[in-house]
């Protein structure tokens, strides 16, 4: 098998092409979640405690000098990558829990026992009549 093929075969597996949907799925998943934190949860939490945009928020360590930039430690980012991720990790939580319940609900269904194949009718028959003959 040539380098080509067993690549071929390897990339066309089900799971590697699930991988791949679920990241592409992931990452808008992320924008969108991103968006929702800075647009809609962000200035209400920002305005709540004094007016203060998070993505601003930083430390100077040095200030500017000429044409060198200053240099900061901008913990108002990592405020909103936290919040980012609390956010996905709820989202992410909550959907397991719906498939789990539906799966639960699913094996939860009682199923009818199959129906008795013809050769165990007639073994019943059998043994029925078979009995009707010893008790006689």
């Amino acid at each position: 098998m040539s380098l080509i093929q067993e690549f071929k075969s390897f990339a066309m597996r089900g799971n590697v092409v699930d991988m791949a949907v679920g990241i592409i799925v992931g990452a808008a998943f992320g924008k969108v979640v991103s968006s929702f934190v800075d647009n809609i949860i962000m200035p209400p939490l920002g305005l709540m405690i004094g007016g203060v945009d998070f993505s601003d928020l930083a430390v100077v360590l040095r200030e500017a000098r000429g044409d060198l930039e200053a240099v900061t430690l901008g913990y108002g980012a990592f405020i909103q990558s936290v919040v980012d991720f609390l956010i996905i990790a709820a989202a992410i939580f909550v959907a397991i829990k719906v498939m789990n319940s539906l799966k639960h609900k699913e094996e939860a269904k009682p199923t009818a026992p199959p129906a008795p194949s013809k050769e165990e009718v007639l073994l019943t028959d059998i043994r029925d009549l078979l009995k009707q003959q010893v008790e006689k």
